[in-house]
C-alpha cells in the first residue's frame, strides 16, 4: 500500500477483505477506490467505508467468489438498489450483448476478466490459455466453499479438493491441501494437473487468443450494434 502511495497510483481495486481497512488510507493519497463485492451487505459496507464505486461480481466469475452464489443477472439490480455509488458489473461478461444486458440492469460499467486472461498480451502461461480455449460447458465449478469460494477449471487439483470436501475436510485440512503458490503454479507456470486454474464460466465461449485491442473493439462494436437493434424494436 505504501508503494501505491509512493508511485501515485490513481485507481485501486480492492477485494476479499474488509473495505474499511485501507479505503481511508488510499483516499487520503488521492486514489480512486473501487471494492469488489458479491452481496448487498458488503456493497453497503463498502459504500459506508467511502469507496468511489463497487464491482458487483456474480456467481459466473472466475476466481474468488461469493458464498451466496448469486448470478450476475440477479445481483446487479440488487446492488444498484442498495447503494448510490456507481456499480460495475462483473461475472460472465464476455461480449457486447452481455455488456448491454448489464447496463440494462442498472450497471454503470462492466469488468471483463476471462477474455483478457486468454488474450495475446496476458501474462498467463500458454498451457493455461490453451486450456481455456479447450474448455467446454460445465468445465468450471465453484469450489472450496467452506474455506474461500473460488471458481476453478476442473483438473486433478480440483478433484482433490472436491474429494476432500466430500470427506468432510476441515478448513485447516483444505489450507494444507491448497498450500502456497498453487494459483501461480497453474495459471503462470502452466501446471494443468496440480495447479489452481481460475477462470469464469464464459471460458467455454472463448475459442481464439486475440490481442487485447481487438477484444475491446469487438465488444464495443457488438454493444453498439445490439443497442441499435433493440432501439428499433417495435411492440
Amino acid at each position: 500500500m505504501n508503494i501505491l502511495a509512493e508511485e501515485q497510483v490513481k485507481i485501486v481495486f480492492t477485494s476479499a477483505g474488509d473495505p474499511s481497512k485501507w479505503t481511508s488510507f488510499l483516499k487520503d493519497h488521492d486514489m480512486t477506490v473501487v471494492h469488489v463485492i458479491a452481496n448487498r451487505k458488503f456493497a453497503q459496507k463498502a459504500e459506508q467505508s467511502g469507496v468511489d464505486a463497487v464491482v458487483a461480481e456474480g456467481f459466473e466469475a472466475g476466481g474468488h467468489n461469493g458464498r451466496e452464489e448469486t448470478t450476475t443477472l440477479c445481483l446487479i439490480p440488487e446492488i444498484c438498489e442498495a447503494v448510490s455509488v456507481p456499480v460495475i458489473a462483473a461475472g460472465g461478461i464476455g461480449s457486447g450483448k452481455a455488456m448491454l444486458a448489464a447496463i440494462a440492469l442498472g450497471a454503470d460499467a462492466v469488468q471483463v476478466g476471462s477474455l483478457f486472461a486468454a488474450s495475446l498480451e496476458s501474462s498467463a502461461h500458454d498451457n493455461f490459455k490453451n486450456a481455456i480455449l479447450d474448455a467446454k460447458e460445465g468445465d468450471t465449478k465453484l469450489s472450496m466453499k467452506s474455506l474461500i469460494p473460488v471458481r476453478l477449471m476442473k483438473n486433478e487439483f480440483f478433484r482433490q479438493v472436491e474429494k476432500a470436501e466430500a470427506d468432510g475436510a476441515s478448513r485447516s485440512d483444505l489450507m494444507i491441501l491448497l498450500g502456497r503458490g498453487r494459483a501461480k503454479l497453474g495459471m503462470f507456470e502452466g501446471d494443468l494437473v496440480e495447479g489452481e486454474l481460475e477462470i469464469g464460466q464464459i471460458a467455454s465461449a472463448i475459442h481464439v487468443i486475440k490481442p487485447a485491442a481487438q477484444i475491446l473493439q469487438e465488444i464495443w462494436k457488438e454493444f453498439i450494434a445490439e443497442k441499435a437493434r433493440i432501439s428499433n424494436l417495435t411492440f
